[in-house]
C-alpha cells in the first residue's frame, strides 16, 4: 500500500476516536446534568409535601387545642357549679339539723337549769331536836342529794360540749344584746355602769350561734339628782 494513503486512513481513524471519545463524554456530562436536575426537583417536591404536612399538622394541632379549651372550659363551669350546689346543700343540711335538734336541746338545757337550782345554798338547817328524832342526819343525805346532781350536771355539760354547745360568759362583762337580754337593771356604786352584774338565767351557743339568750341583771349608776352618768 501507498506510504500516503495509509497515513491518511490512520488519520482519518484517529479523527474517528477523537470524535466518538467527545461524543461519549458530552453525553455524559448530559446526563449527570440531567440526574442533578432530577435530584433538585425531587428535593423541591418532597420540600413542598413536607411543609404542606407541617400545615396540615399545625391545623390539625390548633383544633385540637381549640376543642381543648373547650372542654377544659366546660368543665371548669362544671366543677364551679358543682361546688356551690355542695356549699347549698351544706348549709340546707346544717339549717335542717339546727332545726331538728335545736327543740331537743333547749329542752335539756332546760333540765340542766333545774339541776343547777338543785345546787343553790341549802335553807338554814332545821333545830337539833328534830335532827335527833331523824333516824339518819340530814347533812349526809343532803350531801349525797348534792353529789348525785353534781354528777348529772356534769353528764349534761359533757353532751352538750359534745354537741359543741358551751355557755355564755356574762358575769362581770359588759351587756351585749346580741347575747343577753337585761331583765332588769341595779344601782351598784361600786361596778361600772353596763356591766353585768348577776345572771338569772345562763345563755349558750351553738357551735359559735346563739343557742339560748342569757338573762341577767345590769348595773346602772344613777346620780341624786337623776341624771343618768
Amino acid at each position: 500500500m501507498d506510504e500516503t494513503i495509509r497515513e491518511k486512513l490512520l488519520g482519518q481513524f484517529a479523527a474517528y476516536l477523537d470524535g466518538v471519545d467527545h461524543g461519549e463524554s458530552g453525553e455524559a456530562s448530559t446526563a449527570e446534568e440531567g440526574s442533578e436536575e432530577a435530584d433538585l426537583f425531587s428535593v423541591f417536591v418532597e420540600l413542598a409535601g413536607l411543609r404542606n404536612e407541617v400545615r396540615t399538622e399545625s391545623r390539625l394541632v390548633k383544633e385540637a387545642l381549640d376543642q381543648f379549651r373547650g372542654v377544659f372550659d366546660t368543665l371548669q363551669s362544671s366543677h364551679e357549679t358543682l361546688e356551690q350546689e355542695l356549699k347549698r346543700a351544706r348549709a340546707e343540711e346544717h339549717d335542717r339539723e339546727r332545726s331538728l335538734l335545736k327543740p331537743l336541746l333547749l329542752d335539756i338545757i332546760d333540765v340542766r337549769d333545774r339541776l343547777a337550782a338543785g345546787l343553790k345554798p341549802a335553807p338554814a338547817p332545821p333545830p337539833r331536836w328534830y335532827q335527833r328524832i331523824r333516824s339518819k342526819p340530814m347533812d349526809d343525805t343532803e350531801m349525797a342529794r348534792r353529789e348525785g346532781v353534781r354528777l348529772s350536771l356534769r353528764r349534761i355539760d359533757r353532751l352538750l360540749a359534745e354537741r359543741s354547745i358551751v355557755a355564755i360568759e356574762t358575769l362581770g362583762r359588759p351587756f351585749d344584746p346580741r347575747l343577753a337580754a337585761a331583765m332588769s337593771t341595779v344601782e351598784d356604786p361600786a361596778v361600772a355602769d353596763g356591766i353585768v352584774v348577776e345572771e338569772i338565767r345562763p345563755g349558750f351557743l351553738w357551735q359559735g350561734e346563739v343557742l339560748r339568750s342569757a338573762e341577767v341583771i345590769v348595773a346602772r349608776r344613777i346620780v341624786r339628782n337623776g341624771d343618768r352618768t
